[in-house]
């Protein structure tokens, strides 16, 4: 779980630069600025840079490149927003990091399929500002606003899972450059498919290692007739996912709650000059007829005064609730800057609802014993959870803490039946984890890789050891 060490790489081929420049023009660049770029991550892992950046514009260009790549052996990076946390778009191995983020065409809005095709470079909110006038929208909100092509490669998810999904459920075909440079579509737009393997679902996830993901036709819903949202406040974290739990249990369909602890709204009340109550925080949001979502709401308050939940804040403002989510969407950034000058390291995991409250509160428990800063929040109505580290990446003390704190947190969500990750990905920092995990299902994974990159030039040093 620490950060890369440095990874052998060879020198890139006499004559592949211009090669390179021949498919890509101008757009492939040597800059030190640009590659530093390209080799940060947005948590604790240290830089390592590409020896070279191209910016593509097409499928077409994306298939040249890899096949120049294959022939030279050099190693290929897909890379996005450069939102991701676990190292999962740094170049370890040096090669071409391949950014995808001017391929940003919405290709295709198929109103009454309720279905859209864009490119990798897509952005969320850019999507959604697009689709407004249609009455439609596309509710899977990481929180970051990455590209919706990084998105599918890490098997995104976020505030909106509990009623809409994840990446992995709205996600209907995929345009895949694969290993070989051919150029695929996983499905057709059609609902529902029983045909040969299921490429879309391989694809998902697998943070480039098998394939770079060029467009992606995905579900859209009706934008909701009405949306409140509310802020409730508890005394113990045990009430706070208790009455989410309970909401579930009983049918309330949910469209987002967030839980914040007391260190957490601590820091959002600072960051965002805010002055909720400083205990453990549920963000609600409701969708649906007007009558519906009053109904939700008063049902849901109930559940939480009998959990010892204080004043139900709620508001149908637009104005309110962008308020309240631009807070929750930077809540990391409040973490990590309570503390000046510190750097943030964010785990995640996700275990049964049953046992969400246990994981909670021990892991609580656990933080309140160490010496830096930490705080709890997530995504509770689907049992995922994250824990933001405000560290110093001097102290050798502190790495050794955080490391051997998210080995408890990992292990404690395993023995629950839970997994290492809900929503960040392996990458570089959880690839330990994922053999904890899944044992020998790995080495089936090991295999997929070989069979479809068998000179491991994609994203080399991601989610296993090859």
């Amino acid at each position: 779980m620490t950060a890369p060490s440095p990874q052998p790489r060879k020198p890139l081929p006499d004559g592949f630069i211009d090669q390179l420049r021949a498919i890509i023009g101008d757009r492939a660049t040597l800059g030190e600025a640009i590659r530093s770029q390209h080799g940060q991550s947005e948590t604790h892992f240290d830089p390592v840079l590409p020896d070279v950046v191209v910016f593509a514009h097409s499928t077409g260009e994306v298939v040249e490149l890899v096949r120049l790549c294959i022939v030279a052996e050099v190693p290929i990076i897909p890379y996005g927003a450069g939102t991701s946390i676990e190292g999962n778009a740094l170049p370890v191995h040096g090669g071409v990091t391949v950014d995808l983020s001017q391929m940003d065409a919405i290709l295709a809005v198929h109103q009454e399929d309720f279905d859209c095709t864009v490119q990798a470079g897509v952005r969320r909110e850019q999507l959604n500002e697009y689709l407004r006038d249609q009455g439609l929208f596309f509710p899977i909100d990481p929180g970051a606003n990455a590209t919706i092509g990084g998105m599918a490669s890490t098997r995104a998810s976020g505030t909106n899972a509990v009623r809409y999904g994840t990446m992995r459920e709205a996600i209907l075909s995929l345009r895949v450059v694969t290993p070989d440079g051919r150029d695929i579509r996983t499905a057709r737009r059609a609902r529902k498919s029983a045909a040969g393997y299921d490429l879309t679902r391989l694809m998902i996830g697998s943070e480039g290692t098998l394939g770079i993901i060029t467009e992606i036709t995905l579900r859209l819903h009706a934008i909701p007739e009405a949306i409140s949202a509310a802020v409730c406040s508890f005394g113990t974290l045990q009430g706070a996912v208790d009455t989410v739990v309970q909401s579930i249990q009983i049918g309330v369909p949910l469209a987002r709650v967030e839980l914040l602890d007391d260190h957490q709204m601590r820091a959002v009340n600072r960051w965002s000059k805010l002055d909720y109550p400083e205990l453990t925080t549920l963000f609600f949001e409701f969708h649906g007829s007007q009558s519906y979502v009053e109904e939700q709401v008063r049902t849901v308050e109930g559940i939480a005064a009998l959990n010892g939940g204080g004043e139900f804040r709620w508001s149908n403002l637009p104005e309110e609730r962008s308020k309240l989510w631009k807070a929750r969407h930077e809540a990391y950034y409040a973490a990590v800057n309570m503390r000046p000058g510190a750097v943030g390291w964010v785990t995640d995991v996700c275990v049964p609802i049953s046992r969400l409250a246990e994981c909670i509160t021990q892991t609580r428990a656990d933080l309140d014993k160490v010496s830096l800063p930490a705080t709890i929040l997530g995504h509770v109505g689907d049992g995922n959870f994250h824990v933001i580290f405000s560290m110093d990446l001097n102290s050798a003390q502190e790495l050794a803490e955080v490391e051997a704190l998210n080995h408890r947190l990992v292990d404690r969500a395993l023995a629950m039946d839970g997994t290492c990750t809900g929503e960040h990905g392996i990458g570089l920092g959880k690839q330990d984890c994922l053999i904890d995990e899944l044992g020998d299902a790995v080495e089936t994974m090991r295999l997929i890789k070989r069979a479809l990159d068998p000179k491991n030039l994609f994203n080399p040093g991601k989610i296993f050891a090859v």
